[in-house]
């Protein structure tokens, strides 16, 4: 019994999935590597043998699933702690700092990140509805679990990041996903429809409603992506709140609302976040100086840059720079 009297926690018992065949999987394909970018695309392998310091990056809209370990996700103000038992799920693109909180060399840190792909969302999303409408047309009951469109009763507006129950089903797609590592002539063929099944089971889970509304062209998602977008595209131009907002199609108060609910920060504070993430990526990828990636991503204070980055990497850029390289950043 644990310590709360409840028993402890038996991987396909108590409601808790059994992730020992996909921890195996991993481990074997990643071998002792940190990150291993796998055969199909948009999937990564994770593995960390020691607890990690954080890490400020951007994450696309993505699927995070954890073998075994824990990892804490900061979003903002907002923390997020997920592991074997739940996953992470980003709609939007988002400034992020991670941190593996739980690994040993004897239990690893095991995990995967799937890059979620919205036209396949989109197709899915309408062959579910045509089904949906045909079962309705006939008589037939319609199915009213999450994959319904329903009301918001999962916030779903308020943020682009979320934690959810791992649905079983999702773990034996991804087992089949990774064994097709082992059948290189099937993945042209098999991979894809994997995949797909990998989303199709995202849209029946209590996630499948998120998905859904950033779907919706009239969703504030949807706008708050396409503002998202202009500044991905755009990181380095100064801009004005008002014309943001216009671009997104909201007005400027309900825009700078929904944008902090969806990414816990402002649009301005979603920018400087960019800005340092990629200077960093430069100095790193390109070995630029501090002052030269500080203009290359819109600064015009060489100063002001040392300050922002100190602030959101713990150190100034040189020494940040320096460290990350020693440890075999590329």
């Amino acid at each position: 019994m644990g310590k709360s009297g409840e028993a402890p926690e038996v991987p396909g018992r108590n409601g808790a999935p059994d992730q020992t065949g996909l921890a195996s999987r991993i481990a074997r394909l990643t071998d002792g590597a940190q990150a291993v970018e796998a055969f199909v695309p948009g999937l990564t392998l994770h593995r960390w043998e020691t607890p990690t310091e954080p890490t400020s990056y951007t994450l696309p809209p993505s699927l995070c699933l954890i073998a075994q370990g824990r990892k804490r996700v900061l979003l903002g103000e907002e923390a997020f702690v997920y592991d074997a038992h739940r996953f992470l799920m980003t709609s939007i693109d988002l400034p992020v700092v991670a941190q593996i909180i739980e690994a040993t060399p004897q239990k690893p840190y095991l995990g995967l990140t799937l890059v979620l792909d919205f036209r396949l969302v989109a197709q899915l999303v309408l062959t579910l509805e045509a089904a949906h409408a045909k079962a309705a047309s006939g008589g037939e009951e319609t199915r009213p679990g999450p994959d319904r469109p329903g009301p918001d009763r999962l916030g779903l507006d308020r943020l682009g990041m979320t934690v959810s129950t791992v649905p079983p089903p999702l773990l034996g797609a991804f087992e089949r996903l990774l064994d097709l590592q082992d059948h290189p002539e099937d993945v042209a063929v098999l991979a894809p429809l994997i995949k797909q099944e990998i989303l199709y089971r995202l849209l029946l889970s209590d996630q499948g409603p998120r998905l859904r509304r950033m779907m919706s062209v009239e969703s504030h998602g949807y706008q708050i992506a396409r503002a998202i977008d202009w500044l991905k595209e755009n990181y380095q131009a100064p801009f004005r709140v008002e014309d943001l907002a216009r671009h997104a199609g909201l007005s400027p108060s309900a825009f700078h609302s929904h944008f902090r609910s969806m990414t816990a920060m402002s649009p301005l504070q979603f920018q400087k976040k960019l800005r340092l993430n990629e200077a960093r990526r430069l100095m790193l990828t390109q070995r630029l100086d501090a002052s030269s990636a500080a203009l290359r991503v819109g600064y015009e204070s060489p100063s002001q840059f040392s300050r922002e980055y100190r602030r959101l990497f713990g150190a100034p850029p040189a020494r940040d720079v320096k460290t990350l390289i020693q440890d075999g950043a590329p």
